[in-house]
Order: structure tokens, then sequence, then C-alpha cells
């Protein structure tokens, strides 16, 4: 038992990252034995999901892997209905999740300390500018904690044990809101602002 699994139980080495995956995101650095499980049957995994219409995504370097719905195919005599639900996501956090994201993209170019850890206020601020002006510093906030709320339920900021208001930006984001989204951040940044104004 070199894993906590027998090894002649090969079944548990490919249920036990299935389940996980079915739960969410698998972290590198959350469940060692998970992870190297999944990196061992990535194939077999990939097949197994690959049956119900799925794909399994694996960034070895960032440390992360989930699964995402696979695109239909036309030429499919059945389609498949969705297994991963699609989530509308409104304005104030889709501009959070893009601000995270521009952010992130800025702290890997300046290269140094891999994890990218921000304050609530730290966060407030980088929201601030897209929001309608207000006197009110705690309404504000509390907006804007329930923005950081969902991205912490959705898995793209982890608070960090301990350290109140301390938040850990996931690298799973670099997943959903990818380059070419992040390229045309500038335009949709204008939309953001006129959409603000509005409000």
């Amino acid at each position: 038992m070199s894993n906590g699994i027998s090894e002649t139980n090969p079944d548990l080495r490919l249920s036990l990252p299935l389940i996980a995956l079915f739960k969410g995101v698998v972290y590198a650095d959350q469940g060692h034995d998970n992870w190297q499980n999944l990196l061992e049957r990535q194939a077999a995994i990939a097949d197994y999901v690959a049956q119900l219409g799925l794909e399994l995504i694996v960034d070895e370097a960032e440390g992360y892997a989930f699964m995402r719905q696979r695109p239909g195919d036309e030429d499919a005599d059945i389609e498949l209905p969705r297994l991963m639900a699609r989530r509308q996501l409104g304005y104030p956090v889709s501009l959070l999740l893009a601000l995270l994201r521009k952010k992130l993209a800025e702290h890997d170019a300046g290269g140094g300390e891999t994890r990218l850890v921000l304050s609530r206020a730290e966060i407030a601020d980088l929201v601030r500018l897209f929001l309608p002006d207000s006197a009110n510093e705690a309404k504000l906030i509390d907006r804007v904690g329930m923005d950081i709320n969902k991205a912490v339920e959705m898995g793209f900021l982890r608070k960090l044990r301990g350290q109140d208001d301390q938040y850990e930006v996931r690298r799973i984001l670099k997943a959903y809101v990818d380059a070419q989204w992040l390229s045309e951040f500038d335009a949709r940044m204008g939309e953001y602002a006129a959409h603000a104004m509005e409000d």
C-alpha cells in the first residue's frame, strides 16, 4: 500500500479521482494521492467521462483538473443532455472575475511568488472604478463581499485559514477566463463602465 489505496483494488484508484472530479475541480495541492491517481489514470478517466459527453481538462503545470461539457457533435444521431450545468453570471460577478484574471496575469508576468493573495479591501479597490459612485463605503464593501463569496463558492477564490479577509486567487480562473477573452478586456471594461453608469 504505497499511497493508502490497496494495489489489489485498482477500481478504487479510478473511482476516487472520478468522484472528486464530479464534485468539482481537483487540485494538486489538495490531496496528493487523488492527484497522482488522476494523473496515472488520466486516459482511462478521459475515456470514461467521454461516454457521458464530458471532456477531462488537466493542467499539470498549474496543478488542477476539471470536467466540462463537450461541444455537441453535429454528426451524432442522438444529442446527449447536458450533465454540467451552465452558470449565468450577473454583471458584478463577471466584472470581479475579469478583474481577478487580469490581476493574475499581471502577477504572473511579474514573476516571484506563485500564489496571488489579495485582501478583501484590495479586491474592493479593483472593483470600485466600475461601480456607481457611492458615498456609503460600508455598502460598497458589503456588495463586493457578496461577489467575493460567490467567487469562493464557484472555486475561483479560496479564503485563507486563520487570515481574515485574505483570499488566494485560484489558478483555475485561467481556464474559464482565457487569454482570448482577456485580450478583449479593455473593450469589455468600457462596456462595464457604461453599464455601471446606467445602474
